[in-house]
């Protein structure tokens, strides 16, 4: 059994978590990047350097987008594009670890492996969110390649997501 651990513990070891759950999934996404033959260095490659209209923004930056420009009634310029696509994508990411967080310490003893259910999960919610807000294709359109690829990321994510879960939990148990 593991020590109990608080509802704001729980919180903050979820965030930690899905902050490295993100970056190992970033880096995953990098390496595929590379091996495509991409050329920028990964600092302007993570920060969207790319992304200089809403045009050409991903999924991220449209919803960014559209939360702000429906809450607050104003239009976004093109030059908030990428500063909204890594607040979303980091931000969603964190948040949904810190929601696993929670479930995980309410567990007699969170296992490594509910990172693949975590990640296939935030995969499959990524396809019913998107889908009906134009963002993305239906699941049927893409090809099995993608999705196997977009797949592979996520489950990253989950994996890196519930094994620094863990590892905070365990390392809080073995300081008492």
């Amino acid at each position: 059994m593991s020590a109990r651990i608080t509802p704001v513990g729980a919180v903050a070891r979820g965030a930690v978590a899905g902050l490295i759950g993100t970056l190992a999934m970033d880096v995953w996404l990098y390496a595929q990047y590379r091996r495509g033959h991409g050329t920028e260095r990964f600092p302007e490659w993570e920060f969207s350097s790319d992304v200089t209209d809403w045009d050409n923004a991903p999924a991220p930056a449209q919803v960014g987008r559209r939360i702000v420009e429906g809450l607050f009634e104003v239009e976004l310029p093109d030059s908030r594009a990428a500063l909204t696509n890594n607040v979303m994508h980091w931000g969603y990411s964190v948040s949904a670890a810190v929601a696993y967080g929670m479930i995980a310490a309410s567990l007699r003893k969170p296992r490594v492996g509910y990172g693949l259910i975590f990640g296939a999960g935030m995969w499959g919610a990524s396809y019913a969110i998107l889908t009906p807000m134009h963002l993305y294709k239906r699941i049927t359109e893409y090809d099995a390649k993608t999705l196997g690829k977009d797949l592979a990321a996520h489950l990253v994510y989950g994996m890196a997501t519930a094994a620094a879960f863990s590892l905070l939990i365990s390392r809080r148990s073995s300081r008492r």
